[in-house]
Formats: C-alpha cells, sequence, structure tokens
C-alpha cells in the first residue's frame, strides 16, 4: 500500500477521534476516489504514491470548480464548504509551482524540444509534463507554452 494511502487513513482516524467533520468527510471522499480508482479497469490493483496524488489533485479541481459554480450562484456557504475541502486536500498535494518555476521550465522545455511557433505546442508538452506533474494545473500549463511559442 503507498505510504500516502497509510498517511490519508491515519489523518481520517486521527480527525474522527478529534471530532473534526470538515477534515473527516473530506478524507473520507478522497479514500473512495481513491478505491474506486483501484478497482477501476479490468483488474483491482493498488496505486502508487503518483496515482494517488493524482486522484487527489482531480478531486481537488473538483472542489476548485464547484465553489466557483457556487459563489457564482451565489451560494457563498456551499462555495465556502468547497473551499475548504479543498484546503484540506491540497495538505496531501505536492507544493504548486510558482509562475517564475513553470516560465523556467516552459523555457527549458522549449529549448530541449526545439519547438517554435504554435503547432508545435505537443512537443514542448510532451517534454514537460512529467518535470510539472501534479504540481501545476494542465490549464496553466498549457497557457504558459502558448504564450512562450506565440511570442
Amino acid at each position: 500500500m503507498s505510504s500516502l494511502k497509510d498517511r490519508l487513513k491515519a489523518d481520517l482516524t486521527t480527525s474522527m477521534k478529534a471530532r473534526d467533520e470538515l477534515r473527516t468527510r473530506t478524507l473520507r471522499m478522497a479514500l473512495a476516489a481513491v478505491s474506486t480508482e483501484e478497482v477501476a479497469g479490468k483488474a483491482a490493483r493498488e496505486l502508487s504514491d503518483d496515482e494517488v496524488v493524482k486522484v487527489l489533485t482531480r478531486e481537488a479541481k473538483k472542489r476548485r470548480e464547484a465553489a466557483e459554480a457556487f459563489g457564482g450562484a451565489g451560494r457563498a456557504e456551499q462555495a465556502k464548504a468547497e473551499q475548504d475541502e479543498q484546503a484540506v486536500l491540497e495538505e496531501y498535494l505536492p507544493a504548486q509551482l510558482s509562475d517564475e518555476e513553470l516560465d523556467r521550465l516552459v523555457a527549458e522545455a522549449v529549448a530541449e524540444s526545439g519547438a517554435e511557433g504554435p503547432k508545435a505546442m505537443g512537443q514542448v508538452m510532451k517534454v514537460l509534463n512529467p518535470k510539472v506533474a501534479g504540481r501545476a494545473e494542465g490549464g496553466r500549463v498549457a497557457q504558459a507554452v502558448r504564450a512562450r511559442l506565440a511570442g
């Protein structure tokens, strides 16, 4: 079993003993998503730490999008709840790249791939994705690459 999954389970137990409803609810949801991912496909399998991070990243993104939707609909209380859950999930994710770090990695990937012009975006993304995995949202990475290739 992955060490991250073990940590999630241990923290769930701790939060249940402390009667921390937000953390308990969020960790249960995260572990359910991990379990669902483990049994998806043709055969059940154990997820590695990297795969657990991907699941948690996906769940955090869902919370962020839901918070935006609730906020736009004038439902501040639900938006706040989603943001709180997102904050709990982010404690288990690697630190996000700053704009400067992302720009530096994009520049290195462009140089490494020898790409020029917007049509070469796929080549740059192929080189860049393993370097930023889990540390920057895909849309943000694509935007940085697009900006670098455009000018």
